[in-house]
């Protein structure tokens, strides 16, 4: 396994990924913030936290388990769920949706598909901290860690504290 972000590298890219996010919405005062289980739910923390510190506002932040709102849910093993908490209704707010890797679309498609559970927003943005490639879906990251070019045969892991014991990002062939 090649490690590709180190715990620096993913500061520096949450700092520029909040920087872009105030700037594409004039400010953070409508935006909510909601991360998709796992990985998503630290990442977005952890970006709430620099807008925070940046525009001294709290973000809200919630948590979106996309588990039964997937197109291969019939195919799995029965999903294990986790909280899905949005903290506030979402209808007229700029909802930023928050994973760790962006790889076919699928996840972000199911992600959407839960949302409007909780409300309609005025727009839906995407966060992603690497966007690997290979699309099967129109689904395209408005803010980007990093793209890290892949071959399918490779995997991408995250890991991310609390949720694991260190930060950072690995590529490894997985054929």
């Amino acid at each position: 396994m090649a490690r590709v972000m180190d715990d620096s590298d993913i500061l520096r890219a949450t700092r520029r990924i909040s920087h872009e996010i105030i700037e594409r919405n004039r400010g953070i005062d409508r935006v909510i913030l909601v991360g998709i289980h796992s990985r998503g739910v630290p990442f977005a923390r952890r970006i709430a936290a620099q807008l925070e510190d940046i525009e001294e506002v709290d973000v809200p932040v919630g948590t979106l388990d996309i588990g039964l709102h997937r197109d291969d849910v019939a195919s799995r093993p029965t999903p294990v769920l986790h909280e899905t908490r949005v903290p506030t209704d979402v209808t007229g707010t700029v909802v930023v949706l928050v994973d760790d890797v962006l790889y076919t679309g699928r996840t972000i498609r199911a992600a959407l598909d839960a949302l409007v559970d909780f409300g309609r927003p005025a727009a839906v943005q995407l966060a992603v901290l690497v966007d690997r490639g290979h699309r099967e879906l129109p689904i395209r990251a408005d803010y980007v860690g990093k793209n890290l070019p892949t071959s399918p045969t490779q995997r991408v892991s995250v890991k991310l504290t609390p949720h694991d014991d260190t930060d950072g990002v690995w590529i490894e062939e997985t054929s």
